[in-house]
């Protein structure tokens, strides 16, 4: 009874050890393309209803458009965008884009 139990308990570890040779290794299924219709952004500010909301309160408005592009510049979402012609010429913009980018690379 003895013998037939250890023959039994043998047979079975072979057959499990032989059963994991014969699976085929796990394969990663490719990643679909990302949808180039929607990471797709029209050039120039996005409209305010598409704009990620911050609380900005007290600032002037150039500034708080700054800031909101420099951050998710800084972020690199979809909604990143720097004005160059602002940037170049509205100092309120300028100064909220610097800011927005500074702040929001340092929590990355």
């Amino acid at each position: 009874m003895q013998k037939i139990n250890i023959v039994l308990v043998v047979m079975v570890l072979l057959t499990g050890c032989s059963a994991i040779k014969l699976q085929e290794p796990m394969q990663r299924k490719p990643m679909p393309a990302p949808d180039p219709i929607v990471q797709k952004r029209p050039p120039g500010p996005l409209p305010p209803s598409t704009r990620p909301v911050y609380n900005l309160a007290g600032y002037p408005k150039a500034a708080q458009e700054g800031y909101i592009d420099g951050c998710e510049t800084a972020k690199q979402s979809a909604y990143g965008f720097k004005d160059k012609k602002r940037f170049a010429t509205d100092v309120q913009y300028q100064m909220g884009w610097n800011d927005g980018f500074s702040i929001c690379r340092g929590k990355h």
